[in-house]
């Protein structure tokens, strides 16, 4: 009899684990290849090789890109080297980057490891740059000013909170006011892969001001990118794992509603958000078997798809790039300024292309 029950308690174990693979394939779209759709003349960006995770395009033609990004389970061409802020200036016929940098700071520079950015623009044209850090592999938010004449970031403060244990993205709402995805309930690497492993969907979003932190949004099989409308009434949530983008009515309070999702038949990165148009410009990853399982044989690929209209009842989606990694590997973010689109990725290089 207690045989029985073993290979009863075992038989149940084993299908329980065959389900929950299944379901892990699933969403990672871990079968999922990529039909090629092409921009015309497309460069790759000069000085960029370790990744561009993220970028945000000021309205003069500067873009800030985090690059150098070591995350647990993903790939680095430079695992012992620090991550850097770059600037590129889209104005320029021929754009290249240079390194931003950093003074004014007890940071410790050695163990920088920039993910998610945003800006915010004061009354006084002030800049501000929020950097999401990871200095061995924990979390804390960066502020700093930027100093364009001296090409450099004059770091502020560094923000802490545990609410702010795995933050993945941020939007700034102002100079110390934003919202921040984190990408799991977990801050401890082990039990963050059994999260994603088992579908937990713990992940939230927090609001963060000096005097009130909070939850605002929760129940996420992966928060990732985030961002907002340009009327700021709206904010958009990238579920990676869910392969779903959320809108939310942002409130008075700073609470949000949610009003609506979108599906898609990939994992959804990064989200900028054309400050002409509205629409939203995201990164994706077809098939995010390959982003977490690397392969150089058979690398991740790229696909960029823009959304137009989302709040009517009949949003129009449209992949602009696609691309099966022989050129690009692993596309995080796209953002669009005057007819070119700027293309990063979270280890690889970026692209700077046509439309």
């Amino acid at each position: 009899m207690a045989r029985l029950l073993l290979l009863t308690f075992v038989g149940l174990v084993l299908a329980l684990l065959r389900d929950h693979h299944s379901s892990y394939q699933k969403r990672l779209n871990a079968f999922r290849e990529v039909t090629p759709v092409e921009l015309p003349n497309c460069n790759f960006v000069k000085g960029i090789e370790v990744g561009a995770e993220d970028l945000e395009i000021l309205p003069n033609g500067l873009a800030f890109i985090s690059t150098g990004l070591k995350y647990p389970g993903i790939k680095s061409f430079e695992p012992d080297k620090p991550g850097k802020i770059l600037l590129m200036d889209l104005k320029e016929d021929d754009p290249a980057v240079l390194e931003l940098k950093i003074i004014g700071s007890k940071l410790e520079l050695s163990s920088f490891n920039p993910h998610g950015i945003s800006t915010f623009t004061d009354e006084d044209n002030t800049v501000y740059l929020l950097v999401v850090n990871h200095p061995d592999f924990k979390s804390t938010v960066e502020l700093f000013k930027f100093q364009e004449e001296e090409k450099s970031l004059l770091h502020l403060k560094t923000i802490r909170h545990k609410l702010l244990l795995s933050v993945n993205d941020i939007v700034a709402v102002g100079p110390e006011h934003f919202y921040a995805t984190n990408d799991h309930y977990f801050a401890d690497p082990y039990f963050q892969s059994w999260e994603v492993y088992l579908g937990l969907a713990w992940s939230y979003v927090a609001y963060y001001s000096p005097e009130d932190v909070r939850v605002v949004a929760e129940g996420f099989d992966f928060a990732n990118g985030i961002s907002i409308s340009p009327d700021g009434k709206y904010v958009y949530i990238a579920e990676l794992l869910a392969h779903k983008i959320h809108v939310y009515e942002k409130n008075a309070n700073w609470t949000l509603t949610p009003l609506k999702s979108l599906d898609f038949d990939t994992l959804v990165d990064n989200i900028s958000v054309d400050p002409v148009t509205g629409d939203l410009w995201v990164g994706c990853h077809p098939n995010g078997m390959k982003i977490f399982f690397y392969d150089s044989e058979n690398p991740p690929a790229s696909e960029v798809i823009r959304i137009q209209n989302i709040l009517t009842e009949e949003p129009t989606v449209t992949v602009v790039y696609a691309e099966n990694g022989s050129v690009l590997q692993g596309t995080t973010v796209a953002s669009v300024y005057k007819g070119k689109v700027l293309i990063g990725t979270v280890f690889h290089k970026a692209l700077y292309c046509e439309l």
